[in-house]
C-alpha cells in the first residue's frame, strides 16, 4: 500500500532497511513473497503467552485451541487500519479543545449518556474482513448521533455502507484510513444498519445490515459460540458490493436508501491528539475513533490493562475509545473492539493511558454535529 512511497524515500528517514523489509515489518504493503512466508508462521505461540503472564500482572494473556491451525497471515487480515508513521495525513484540530479542561477521574460514555447506552455498548463483529476502519467510524458516528440528538436518534449506522461504499476512505476488507470515513459521512451520509441477520441488540428492519458472519477472534474460546477465522462458517472474506438499496428485511422508515441517510455538519475540528485533548473530546461529544499499532502479544489478550510486552509488529487496527479510568494506580482507556462481544472484556479492552501506548493517542477522529441528512 505504501511501497511506492517507501521506495521513493518519502518516509525513508523514519525507517531503516529495504522497502520490502519495511513493508513486512509494518504490514503496509501486499507482497507475494512475504504473504507466502506469513502463511507458514503460527499466529499464536504458547511460549509467548507464558512469558507475558510471567513478567507482568496488569493484563492476562491466553490462547485458544484452534490456534495451531491459524497463521499470522490470517491474523493480519483483521488489522485493516493504516497507521501513518509521520502523521502525514494532518487533520484539522478541533479549535475548541484546550487540553486544560477538568476531566472526570473515571468516565464511561454509556454511563454519562444512559439514553445512548444501547448503541454505545453495541459490540459489533467485522467477521473475517479487514474493515475495522469502517466499523470504528460507523460505531463512533452512531454514538455521536445519539448524543447530539439527546437520545432521540438511537440507531446504529451501517458498517456495510461505510466499508464497501467509501472508496476514497479504504479498500473494503483490505484496509483503510481513520480520517477519510468521516469525510464520506459528511459528503454522502450513512444509512442505518445493524449486525448480520439482525443478530445485534437492534434486531432487523434497518436499511443495510452487515452481510458477513460472526467469527471467533483470537484469545481463549470461552463461551464464544462462533467458528474461528478460516474454519467452516467463517471463511476469508472479499469485499462485498456497495449497497444501493435497502435490504429486503428493512422496514419503514428505514426501507428507502436515499431517505435513510445521516450526516454531520462539519469536518472542522475532526481531530484530537494526546491524553487531555482526547478526554475533552470524548467527555464533550462522545466516543471517538482511533488506530493503534498491534503487536503479536495483543492476539493473546484476555483481560486487564494491556501494555505491549513482547512480539513484533503485526499491523494497524482501528477501534473506538469510549472512556477512561484507573485501576491499581494504572491509568487506562476503555476501548470497544469489533471482534464480537465474547472477545476480551465483553467485547472491550483496556489499554494504558497517558503514554501513547502503541500510538493509540497519536490522532483520534470524531465528527461534530451528527444529524439526519
Amino acid at each position: 500500500m505504501f511501497l511506492d512511497e517507501i521506495e521513493s524515500g518519502e518516509i525513508g528517514n523514519v525507517f531503516e532497511g529495504s522497502a520490502e523489509d519495511i513493508c513486512l515489518e509494518a504490514n503496509w504493503c501486499k507482497h507475494e513473497k512475504y504473504d507466502a512466508h506469513l502463511k507458514t508462521l503460527p499466529s499464536q505461540k504458547p511460549e509467548l503467552v507464558n512469558y507475558i503472564n510471567r513478567v507482568q500482572s496488569s493484563w492476562k494473556a491466553g490462547i485458544y485451541k484452534g490456534s495451531a491451525n491459524k497463521t499470522r497471515h490470517e491474523f493480519r487480515r483483521l488489522l485493516g487500519a493504516i497507521v501513518d508513521p509521520e502523521l502525514r495525513c494532518k487533520l484539522t484540530k478541533d479549535p475548541s479543545l484546550t487540553g486544560n479542561f477538568k476531566a472526570a477521574t473515571d468516565f464511561d460514555s454509556a454511563v454519562n449518556w444512559p439514553e445512548c447506552a444501547k448503541v454505545i455498548n453495541d459490540i459489533r463483529d467485522q467477521s473475517n474482513c479487514g474493515c475495522c476502519w469502517a466499523f470504528a467510524a460507523a460505531e463512533a458516528a452512531s454514538d455521536r448521533l445519539c448524543i447530539a440528538t439527546n437520545g432521540t436518534t438511537l440507531l446504529p449506522l451501517s458498517a456495510q455502507d461505510m466499508c464497501f461504499c467509501a472508496k476514497m476512505a479504504g479498500n473494503g476488507c483490505n484496509g483503510g484510513q481513520i480520517a477519510s470515513p468521516w469525510y464520506y459521512i459528511m459528503s454522502s451520509g450513512l444509512v442505518t444498519g445493524g449486525q448480520v441477520d439482525g443478530s445485534g441488540p437492534f434486531g432487523s428492519g434497518l436499511c443495510s445490515d452487515f452481510s458477513m458472519p460472526h467469527c471467533h477472534h483470537h484469545g481463549p474460546q470461552g463461551n464464544d459460540p462462533y467458528p474461528a477465522e478460516g474454519d467452516p462458517g467463517c471463511p476469508s472474506q472479499h469485499s462485498a458490493a456497495c449497497p444501493r438499496r435497502c435490504d429486503s428485511t428493512a422496514t419503514s422508515p428505514h426501507d428507502v436508501f436515499s431517505e435513510d441517510k445521516y450526516t454531520m455538519s462539519s469536518v472542522t475540528g475532526l481531530s484530537a491528539r494526546g491524553e487531555k485533548e482526547i478526554m475533552e473530546k470524548i467527555q464533550r461529544s462522545g466516543p471517538v475513533e482511533t488506530a493503534f499499532t498491534v503487536y503479536e502479544d495483543f492476539a493473546n489478550y484476555v483481560s486487564g490493562i494491556y501494555t505491549h510486552v513482547s512480539g513484533s509488529v503485526e499491523g494497524g487496527h482501528a477501534v473506538k475509545i469510549v472512556g477512561w479510568g484507573e485501576e491499581n494506580g494504572i491509568k487506562y482507556w476503555k476501548v470497544a473492539n469489533s471482534w464480537n462481544p465474547y472477545w476480551g472484556e465483553d467485547g472491550f479492552f483496556r489499554i494504558v493511558r497517558g503514554r501513547n501506548e502503541c500510538g493509540i493517542e497519536n490522532q483520534v477522529t470524531g465528527g461534530e454535529g451528527m444529524k439526519k441528512m
